[in-house]
């Protein structure tokens, strides 16, 4: 075989001088065996050969193909010269078919529960916090850090909650994690160490967080949901509980809060079956028509967790949340992070509590509860006005509202929807596998638009209800 290297009719594009003739090479060799240009057992011009083709230094060559020998993508051996290894050619993927091809498109309009109004995150105020948060932060900020959290953060978080959503709430009760998931996700590892083996969950809500308690190896019976909230009177026939998930200041999705009786209720079951309550309070900051109620923590702090959110009130990117626990529970859920803070940032924990401390915060969520507030009451005028046999169910509250819809006609709704481009959800996607099969309805995120967007949901909405 000749050793002309033009004989092989591989183009090597060197384009670096001087040092960066050597890389320059090496990525060109090994460009041309990864696309084939250069089949397996392909002897290689000489050193001296290519050296005098390319205008380079033999020793150039030489390093190149001994570096290239050493990755594996060249073989040598004296009297054989230089080849391409004999390894399996890279596997290509399969060619895709056309309707693989289709690229998938975002929906015209977003009407999805679950997320605020991204665009009017406070970056101007946020940024300010980071400032002041940054100049502040002591040395030891840098470093790893605790597993409950930042004391500032904590300090900070503790006179609010017990200010704005009537928790009793004490620094050191208060454990920082990464999103309301992190939380729940350490609370299945407690429980399970606990020996606890059912968690019972209300009939609608989200299956991510019934099988977060699933894969921790617990059971996940449901707790049925009406127009008062769980059915909390039910738990003392629910026998193997030991722990019950609920969202009582507004249920998520049928969006009722739960009735006072049914507040007592699940209290005076903890208490007698030495149970937890896990309060996921992810919107409660919002409520339109009234005072919001408080939290159902207040009732009993040692018989209820309290879990809380920045992803509604935010932005879910923050990745930030927080637990106030009973008193023993403290050390098992920073046992169960590890004995260090992995998830979340020290500076966005430290910004945040600036924030909150400036009074940012505040205002923040005062002026999102009069645009949530003007969205919903929007909703309703548009559905009194296009489509008056559709009611608008739960409470003026939250980020979301549930449209009742005629028996049967959910499925098609929102198959209509997507055919026009408008990303909906139905109120049987949010049914737990053991409930009974309810009403059909639309869960509509009234927070998710942006400003500029909204009434072109609102009017896309109003075009596929029945």
């Amino acid at each position: 075989m000749t050793d002309s290297w033009a004989a092989f009719g591989a183009d090597l594009h060197i384009e670096p001088v001087g040092a960066g003739l050597r890389s320059g090479l090496i990525n060109a060799l090994r460009e041309a065996v990864r696309t084939g240009r250069l089949a397996p057992g392909t002897r290689l011009p000489s050193s001296r050969t290519l050296a005098v083709d390319l205008g380079i230094a033999r020793n150039t060559v030489a390093d190149a193909y001994a570096e290239l020998v050493a990755e594996g993508w060249l073989t040598a051996q004296q009297g054989s010269g230089t080849r391409v290894a004999q390894r399996a050619a890279p596997r290509r993927p399969a060619t895709r078919t056309a309707r693989s091809r289709q690229v998938r498109r975002r929906p015209a309009h977003n009407l999805m529960p679950g997320s605020p109004d991204l665009s009017a995150f406070p970056r101007a105020e946020w940024l300010k916090a980071s400032r002041r948060a940054l100049t502040a932060a002591p040395n030891e900020a840098f470093g790893y850090a605790d597993a409950q959290g930042r004391v500032e953060l904590r300090t900070v978080l503790a006179d609010y909650l017990a200010r704005v959503r009537g928790v009793d709430a004490d620094p050191d009760r208060i454990v920082i994690c990464s999103g309301f998931v992190h939380g729940l996700m350490l609370m299945g590892k407690v429980l399970r160490k606990r020996r606890v083996k059912e968690v019972a969950v209300e009939s609608y809500g989200l299956d991510i967080h019934w099988n977060l308690l699933s894969e921790a190896g617990l059971r996940t019976p449901c707790l049925p949901v009406d127009e008062l909230g769980a059915r909390t009177g039910e738990l003392g026939g629910m026998r193997g509980v030991g722990a019950v998930l609920m969202t009582p200041a507004h249920q998520f999705p049928t969006g009722t809060p739960l009735h006072p009786d049914r507040r007592a209720a699940a209290v005076d079951w903890a208490r007698s079956a030495s149970g937890l309550l896990l309060e996921d309070d992810y919107d409660g900051e919002f409520r339109y028509d009234r005072q919001p109620v408080g939290a159902l923590q207040g009732l009993d702090p040692e018989r209820v967790v309290y879990m809380g959110t920045s992803s509604k009130s935010l932005a879910p990117g923050l990745r930030l949340a927080w637990m106030v626990l009973p008193e023993g529970l403290v050390g098992e859920v920073c046992e169960a992070k590890g004995g260090f803070d992995w998830m979340s940032g020290t500076l966005d924990q430290l910004t945040l509590a600036q924030f909150m401390d400036s009074g940012a915060y505040d205002r923040h969520v005062r002026a999102m509860r009069l645009r949530y507030r003007r969205r919903r009451d929007q909703l309703v005028e548009a559905l009194a006005e296009r489509a008056p046999d559709i009611r608008v169910s739960g409470i003026a509250a939250g980020l979301h509202a549930v449209l009742e819809l005629p028996e049967g006609t959910e499925r098609s709704v929102v198959q209509a929807a997507a055919w026009q481009g408008l990303a909906i959800e139905g109120l049987s996607r949010f049914r737990h596998r053991d409930a009974v099969a309810g009403r059909d309805g639309l869960v509509i995120g009234y927070g998710s638009p942006t400003e500029s967007a909204w009434a072109g949901s609102l009017d896309a909405l109003c075009r596929v209800l029945p």
